[in-house]
């Protein structure tokens, strides 16, 4: 009974949100704060969830590129209260297809990438350092490239610390504790913690060590993944690929 009244609840909680997302973008197309605010309304449906959401850490000034790990469909709900003011995001291509999340995922200004096609993959992201330097937004990456559904933080790709190099811009990254327990049939679904973490200068950094560059802030992550879940006394619960 949980689950379909608590279905239903949300379906019209994001309908509504997808409503103002949809007349804010009229009336201030591509706006520095679109996606801040489309992010604002997602995670306020945790309440709903019964999903205690803490973010710790301060964001620094300016900009930067965010990197935070990518669990589940959950992530929509509880690492959206990190997104900061003037940050828009890099997301898969396909997300377009989804029926109105997609075109509005777009709209509000977010970045779509091919990553079939790594010609256009890395035309998107010299576009995407123009727009850092021109407008002075932030961008938000899950490096991870996919959802890592229990297999604690998965190898990143590249394409995050080339951009970071391009746009001279220092990597912050952002980690949320374990969440492969949550439900949608639970009423308390406990306490996620997310951490934003110090950043990691890009200053000196030569191409040809973004691959050590990359591995170092995994391993920061990673670090703060496994503290944030003993704190919690949750662990991942690995899947057959894990």
């Amino acid at each position: 009974m949980l689950l379909v009244v608590r279905s239903l609840l949300l379906l019209l909680l994001l309908v509504a949100g997808f409503i103002f997302s949809i007349l804010l973008v009229i009336a201030r197309p591509r706006h520095n704060n679109n996606v801040y605010v489309f992010a604002k309304i997602l995670s306020s449906c945790r309440h709903l969830l019964g999903i205690k959401v803490t973010v710790r850490g301060q964001a620094p000034a300016g900009s930067h590129i965010y990197i935070g790990n990518h669990q589940n469909t959950f992530d929509l709900f509880t690492i959206t209260a990190a997104v900061q003011p003037g940050t828009v995001s890099l997301g898969k291509k396909s997300i377009l297809w989804m029926p109105f999340f997609g075109q509005l995922y777009w709209l509000i200004g977010n970045i779509l990438i091919d990553r079939s096609n790594r010609r256009k993959a890395i035309k998107t992201l010299n576009k995407a350092t123009k727009k850092l330097h021109k407008t002075g937004r932030s961008l938000w990456v899950f490096p991870e490239g996919t959802r890592s559904r229990g297999r604690g933080i998965l190898p990143f790709k590249l394409g995050a610390f080339h951009t970071a190099l391009a746009a001279k811009s220092d990597i912050v990254p952002v980690v949320a504790s374990c969440q492969q327990g949550l439900s949608l049939n639970r009423w308390n679904n406990g306490e996620i913690i997310i951490e934003i973490l110090p950043p990691v200068r890009t200053d000196g950094i030569a191409p040809e060590q973004i691959k050590q560059l990359a591995e170092s802030a995994r391993a920061q992550m990673v670090e703060c993944f496994d503290r944030l879940n003993a704190e919690l006394g949750s662990k991942p619960k690995l899947d057959k690929q894990g």
